[in-house]
């Protein structure tokens, strides 16, 4: 580790190459914030859908926690708040948000406890970037399902909520929680597991390109 340099101190690859001062640097910043929001809005449209869960399938789980751990948690939540007023403001950034279901219609809907795991998620993959997790295979791999499960609690609690409040349906579920983790848990196990790996992978591969390029 260099001399000066704590665990909490590792640089992210949005710093990659990051000299400026005052001007420049916000510019370099804004412009990692509008790519970052750009970014999250196309990886929400990439999206299956998982019957009977409201909520589809997308690469918007990648693509907060790729941005957390890319841009650190200060940068990674200035984009992921960005994100989320524009969604609130009614602009279509949401997966399967559409003209009738947008703004705080579509955040306070199904999919609202996980916008609320997004920021959560982005500001953890963040700090744990800053101390250096994602250089390594099993750490980033770990840092990924934290991500994941600080998307999930805040999201199965919504919908068990919104499930409770009158979307219960016995005649296909024995209770509430049953409907709850077939709406919000089991269909996303397979795919958040794929996209845990390849993230593990990537990360640390970029950083080794990056040392080598440096060398």
């Amino acid at each position: 580790m260099a001399q000066g340099i704590t665990q909490a101190d590792w640089p992210v690859l949005a710093e990659i190459g990051s000299d400026e001062d005052g001007a420049a640097r916000l510019a370099r910043q804004a412009m990692f914030v509008a790519l970052g929001i750009a970014g999250l809005t196309l990886a929400a449209q990439v999206q299956v859908p998982v019957p009977p869960s409201p909520v589809p399938v997308n690469l918007g789980t990648f693509a907060v926690l790729s941005i957390g751990a890319a841009y650190g948690p200060r940068l990674g939540l200035v984009t992921i708040l960005g994100y989320m007023l524009l969604g609130m403001l009614g602009a279509d950034v949401f997966a399967s948000s559409t003209a009738e279901n947008n703004g705080l219609h579509y955040m306070m809907g199904a999919s609202g406890g996980y916008l609320l795991g997004y920021v959560l998620a982005t500001v953890l993959l963040g700090t744990l970037a800053r101390r250096g997790w994602d250089r390594s295979v099993g750490l980033m791999a770990f840092a990924m399902l934290l991500g994941n499960v600080a998307i999930y609690i805040p999201g199965i609690a919504w919908i068990d909520h919104v499930i409770a409040a009158g979307a219960f349906d016995p005649a296909k579920y024995a209770t509430v929680w049953d409907q709850t983790l077939a709406w919000g848990f089991t269909p996303y196990l397979i795919g958040d597991a794929i996209k845990l790996a390849l993230a593990a992978l990537i990360f640390p591969t970029v950083w080794r390109l990056v040392g080598t390029a440096r060398a």
